[in-house]
């Protein structure tokens, strides 16, 4: 199963990208699942349909499907909210002060991952194209499946049979109430659907490409998403520059725009390298419709397989090194200042400027003490020896 996942700035045509590369690959006759993250869904407009929760063929091999978030809420979060709820009404917070504290910050976006999942593990499709949220929420939407698994974990006890023993004691003592029973079993819910949603994101058949325009602001927040992204494991297969200049015309204000975007395109070249930055020209009108859609996106595409699986490093990696172990993480784009790194347990903190990364370590080096760091070449390599105290422990 192949994934591609969509973002870049906001108004830069990622939607556009999106639906054109869905729609190519069921042109040559793949079966392809479009789909989107964005709270303000835009596919269906793009491609001249009505669009709903379920997929809906909407051309030969081509299907449209658009997530509704809010249900989603209702049934992963609701009844863990409740109950964090009844704890700070129980610490003394005012009950509507409690409901809005507890509000998850983009639990919309993320849980709407939840519906991709399920839309690549049914079966029903090779293809699934996702056309994600303007370049912002995007990151912070691939960062929370991790961060929300990490949190929920440390603020339930999910061993419900010793909740149900501690519970008349617990109560007693601290006036705080545990969860109920149908909490737990929620929260376990909710740990093993992010976990299924990590699994699709990190698979090796996934994939993310970045859509930009030749312009210098647009360019410098596409190396800064590449670096974030980098940080948490994705890999960025392709570059997409839109609305591209043709060089023909002669008036004085398109040749400006001409020189501007071919100098901002050879960076960019030069600054992603080797992933390729694919040109999509200027439109002479505003394409819609499934044909109109692919086309726009076999012009880019070139030569080029839009299906081909990734190829290179991955971005966060674990290598044998003699006695112990070197974990490599990709920070392109990164100054050696701004990397920041401390261990907590069995969790690696890491940060990059004002981004910030919890990765939970394999149980091979939560046995280990970290013996150094150095980053080049913009790659953070950990180095971990064995602990021979921890190296013996189950």
């Amino acid at each position: 199963m192949r994934v591609v996942m969509f973002t870049g700035k906001g108004g830069v045509g990622k939607t556009t990208a999106a639906a054109g590369t869905a729609a190519l690959a069921a042109r040559r006759g793949v079966k392809t699942l479009v789909v989107s993250t964005d709270a303000a869904h835009s596919l269906a407009d793009a491609l001249e349909v009505s669009g709903g929760e379920e997929p809906v063929e909407v051309a030969p091999s081509l299907f449209l499907a658009e997530a509704d978030p809010r249900a989603l809420v209702l049934r992963s979060w609701d009844g863990l909210q409740q109950y964090l709820v009844s704890m700070l009404c129980a610490a003394g917070v005012d009950p509507i002060a409690a409901h809005e504290i507890t509000v998850l910050p983009g639990a919309e976006e993320v849980l709407a991952l939840l519906a991709v999942r399920d839309h690549v593990t049914s079966g029903r499709f090779d293809l699934v194209v996702v056309d994600c949220a303007p370049t912002a929420e995007t990151l912070r939407l691939l960062a929370l499946p991790e961060a929300i698994d990490h949190y929920v974990g440390r603020l339930l006890p999910l061993d419900s049979a010793l909740a149900r023993a501690l519970r008349p004691t617990v109560g007693r003592v601290t006036g705080m109430p545990l969860p109920a029973q149908q909490v737990l079993v929620g929260a376990a819910r909710l740990r093993d659907e992010l976990s299924g949603v990590r699994e699709v994101l990190r698979a090796p058949s996934t994939s993310v490409r970045l859509v930009l325009t030749p312009e210098r602001v647009v360019v410098a927040e596409a190396r800064r998403t590449l670096t974030t992204l980098s940080l948490h494991g994705y890999v960025v297969d392709a570059v997409v520059a839109n609305r591209v200049f043709p060089d023909r015309g002669a008036d004085p204000w398109r040749r400006r725009w001409v020189r501007a975007q071919r100098e901002q395109l050879a960076l960019a070249d030069e600054a992603f390298a080797p992933v390729p930055v694919l040109r999509a020209a200027y439109a002479e009108v505003e394409p819609s419709g499934a044909e109109q859609l692919a086309d726009v996106a076999e012009a880019f595409y070139g030569d080029l397989d839009p299906l081909a699986e990734p190829t290179g490093a991955t971005p966060v990696s674990v290598i044998r090194d003699g006695d112990g172990f070197r974990l490599e993480v990709a920070l392109p784009f990164t100054d050696r200042s701004e990397v920041e790194l401390a261990r907590r347990g069995d969790d690696l903190i890491l940060g990059v400027g004002p981004r910030a990364r919890v990765l939970s370590l394999p149980s091979a080096l939560r046995r280990c003490v970290v013996t150094g760091a150095a980053f080049s070449d913009g790659r953070l390599r950990v180095c971990f020896e064995p602990d021979p105290a921890l190296w013996l422990t189950p």
